[in-house]
C-alpha cells in the first residue's frame, strides 16, 4: 500500500508516518515546512522518518495548484490529508493564511485525488467546528451551523467540499474531527507545550477563564491508531439516509464525519497540576477572562468511531502528560 500523508513534519502527521512505516506500509510524506513555529522541531522530527527506506519525502505547497497536480501522479492508494494552518488565535491576526491553506490547499488536494482515482482520502477536521453549540457530549450529528473562529469555519468547509467531491464524483472520504491532541513532540503553540516550557522556566502561565475550561484531552497514539485502520475502511453509501431528515455525519454519497477523542474531559487547573507533578515545579498562574474564539468546554462522544474501527482510546490523562513531560525533559535537556 502506498499513502500519501501530507503534513508529514507536523506533530500528527510525524507519528502517523512512523505507525504506518513500522507496519510496513509505503508513506510519501509532504509538507511546506512553514514558520508558523519552530521549523527546527519539523526537521528533527523528519531526520527521524527519512532513516526509513520506505519513506519518502518533499518540501512543497499544496496552494500551488501546479505543485499539487505533479504530486498526485504518483498514484497513491489512500490519502491522509493533515497540512493546514493551525491555531485559533493565529487567526484572528493573520486570516488570510487560512483561506489559502485551509481551503485552497484542500481544494487542490480534492482535485489531485479525484483525477488519480485515489481510492480513500482522510482528511483532519477539527472539534472547533461545534462552534456555539453547548450540547454536550458533541455527536457528529450535532449541529455545527456556527462556528466561532475563521479556523473553525474554514475546518467545516473543508467537511462541505469533500461531500460534494464524494457525491459528485463518488471519491470515498472521511473527515475527522479531532479533539485536543497531545504528547511527545507536540506542537509549541498548544497549551501543554506553552504551560510545560513556562514553569520549566518559572515564567507565568495565562490561565483563561480563570482555568475553568474544560477539554477532551486525545494521545496522539489514540488517534493514530483508529486513521490506521480506516485506511482499508472507506465510506459507503448511507442506505437510511433520507433528505427529509438528513444525518450530517453521513450521505447517500461515500462520506463520511467521525469524532476522535479520548472522551477524557479534564478541567484545564487539572491539567496543570499534573504537568507540575511530573515537572516537579509549581506554577506562577495569571488568571484571565475567555479569549476570542475559545469554546469553553468540549466532550466527546466516539461511539461511532468506536463502532467503525473497533478502536476505544487507551492512554489516560495521567499517562499521557507523564510521557510528554519525559520526552519535553529530554528534547530541551
Amino acid at each position: 500500500m502506498k499513502v500519501l500523508v501530507t503534513g508529514a513534519a507536523g506533530f500528527i502527521g510525524f507519528h502517523l508516518c512512523s505507525r504506518l512505516l513500522n507496519d510496513g506500509v509505503d508513506v510519501y510524506g509532504v509538507d511546506s515546512l512553514n514558520e508558523y513555529y519552530d521549523v527546527q522541531m519539523k526537521h528533527a522530527r523528519l531526520a527521524q522518518l527519512i532513516e526509513h527506506p520506505q519513506f519518502e519525502f518533499e518540501k512543497l505547497d499544496l496552494v500551488e495548484a501546479d505543485t499539487a497536480n505533479a504530486l498526485f501522479s504518483r498514484d497513491f492508494d489512500a490519502v491522509v490529508h493533515l497540512a493546514a494552518q493551525a491555531g485559533v488565535r493565529h487567526s484572528l491576526k493573520h486570516p488570510r493564511d487560512y483561506i489559502d491553506a485551509n481551503v485552497m490547499g484542500f481544494m487542490n488536494v480534492l482535485e489531485g485525488c479525484r483525477h488519480s482515482d485515489v481510492g480513500h482520502l482522510i482528511y483532519a477536521s477539527s472539534s472547533s467546528v461545534y462552534g456555539a453549540s453547548t450540547e454536550l457530549p458533541f455527536s457528529e450529528n450535532g449541529n455545527t451551523d456556527h462556528p466561532i473562529s475563521l479556523y473553525a469555519a474554514t475546518k467545516k468547509a473543508n467537511e462541505l467540499m469533500a461531500h460534494s467531491y464524494s457525491h459528485l464524483y463518488r471519491l470515498p472520504t472521511t473527515g475527522l474531527r479531532f479533539f485536543t491532541v497531545y504528547g511527545p513532540w507536540g506542537r509549541p503553540d498548544m497549551a501543554l507545550y506553552i504551560f510545560a516550557k513556562a514553569i520549566a522556566a518559572g515564567e507565568p502561565i495565562k490561565l483563561f477563564n480563570s482555568g475553568q475550561m474544560c477539554r477532551s484531552f486525545t494521545y496522539v497514539d489514540d488517534v493514530v491508531e483508529p486513521i490506521k485502520r480506516l485506511l482499508n475502511n472507506r465510506p459507503t453509501i448511507d442506505r437510511t439516509w433520507s433528505s427529509d431528515a438528513p444525518n450530517t455525519a453521513t450521505s447517500n454519497a461515500p462520506y463520511r464525519i467521525l469524532n476522535i477523542g479520548g472522551g477524557e474531559v479534564v478541567e484545564l487547573s487539572r491539567f496543570v497540576e499534573l504537568i507540575e507533578q511530573n515537572l516537579g515545579k509549581e506554577a506562577v498562574k495569571e488568571l484571565l477572562p475567555m479569549q476570542p474564539g475559545d469554546i469553553p468546554a468540549t466532550s466527546v462522544d466516539t461511539t461511532v468511531l468506536e463502532a467503525t474501527t473497533q478502536f476505544a482510546p487507551q492512554v489516560s490523562i495521567e499517562d499521557g502528560i507523564q510521557r510528554f513531560c519525559e520526552w519535553f525533559s529530554v528534547y530541551h535537556s
